[in-house]
């Protein structure tokens, strides 16, 4: 070949003697290599898409959602647990230093860090290099980040409560008593703490058993409420007698008509 041969000497430069045109090759160069988009590509996503839906149907059918009773508000024990995907954020709180009076470092300071340095990934690594062995500082934060989210997942379900979770949530028969909201008597026990673990409508909650059908008598309620009984301490009730009299007579008088 003769030495310079297809250039152009142009000063100390050397240039190519053809022109070529600075456009991206045809996907029809890589023959066998490509695919119709209609319907060919469509038509495989359509069948990958049709089997993950066919297999998240089956686990629906075969394991249904777990429904918890109604939400009652007034249950002042009922501790919820976020969906499974949130648990990591929820075992975060509990720790001495993002919870209590450093809950908005638990809450917003940490998960805004951890997240806003997403926003730093494209300028954390800026080099060429593909493989992850090659790229140290995004390799080893993404690492970071997912074990840190594993470990958090992993210690939230470990040192949660299952059994005791099921029972808050568990849906029990109610009693066919009527309520009478107007009397006196209820008016003494919404005044007082009893609705917070009896429930509005004395239904019981997992902290506290019902009020309905009870065979005690109003003077046993009332030493109970003064002397406490099971895990429910003394000196809960802080009224006059008259009302807790009240009170006692309309407790006992909550039975299931026959």
């Amino acid at each position: 070949m003769k030495r310079g041969k297809g250039m152009k000497f142009v000063g100390d430069s050397r240039i190519s003697a053809e022109r070529k045109p600075n456009i991206p090759k045809d996907y029809s160069e890589y023959p066998g290599k490509t695919e119709a988009f209609w319907p060919d590509f469509l038509l495989k996503e359509w069948l990958v898409g049709a089997v993950f839906l066919i297999g998240f149907l089956c686990l629906t059918a075969a394991h249904p959602v777990p429904l918890e009773r109604i939400a009652d508000p007034t249950d002042a024990g009922y501790i919820p647990l976020p969906d499974w995907y949130f648990l990591f954020l929820y075992q975060l709180i509990k720790y001495t230093y993002a919870s209590g009076p450093y809950n908005i470092i638990g809450v917003a300071v940490i998960p805004g860090l951890a997240f806003g340095a997403l926003l730093l990934a494209p300028f954390l690594d800026r080099g060429p290099e593909r493989r992850a062995s090659k790229r140290p500082f995004a390799t080893g934060f993404m690492l970071l980040g997912i074990a840190a989210t594993f470990y958090l997942t992993w210690e939230s379900v470990v040192t949660h409560d299952w059994a005791a979770a099921e029972q808050q949530g568990k849906i029990v028969e109610q009693p066919d008593v009527e309520i009478d909201q107007e009397a006196e008597g209820y008016q003494v026990y919404a005044a007082q703490s009893c609705i917070n673990c009896h429930g509005e409508n004395l239904e019981g909650g997992p902290a506290a058993p019902p009020l309905v059908n009870l065979d005690l008598t109003p003077e046993e309620i009332i030493t109970i409420a003064h002397d406490g009984i099971g895990t429910m301490p003394p000196g809960q009730y802080d009224g006059s007698d008259e009302d807790l009299q009240k009170l006692a007579e309309f407790i006992a008088s909550l039975k299931s008509e026959e």
